[in-house]
């Protein structure tokens, strides 16, 4: 059951329902992040005194995204997103420049890696 682990400014997101998908870098293993099907456990302040799960869930997809800069581009499975501001807010942003410059930061644009997208899981 792959735990997938979130910055604290994107948890009341994930617990809300409201950020349902999450782009992971590749991994160093080469393995996938997730497989459609499988089982999540979505958290937050792993390896922290100050962990907490947000929910489990379930894996609904999993695509390749490429994010480029100069242009601007959000490329999902080899298609570009017509709506890149909506993709943003989908993933937890507020606008598509913070994303855009968030993804910089963090990794560098060009990036490449997945997209996860999941349901919560049932109870019981």
């Amino acid at each position: 059951m792959p735990a997938l682990n979130f910055k604290k400014e994107f948890a009341a997101a994930v617990e809300r329902g409201e950020k349902r998908q999450t782009i992971r870098a590749p991994r160093r293993d080469g393995r996938p992040s997730a497989t459609i099907g499988a089982r999540l456990m979505l958290y937050t302040g792993m390896r922290t005194k100050s962990c907490r799960k947000l929910m489990d869930a379930v894996c609904t997809n999993t695509s390749q995204i490429v994010i480029t800069s100069n242009p601007y581009r959000i490329i999902v499975n080899g298609v570009e997103v017509d709506d890149d501001e909506a993709f943003a807010r989908a993933d937890g942003f507020d606008n598509v420049m913070d994303f855009y410059d968030f993804f910089d930061t963090t990794h560098g644009l060009p990036f490449e890696g997945a997209l996860i997208e999941w349901i919560p899981a049932s109870r019981g």
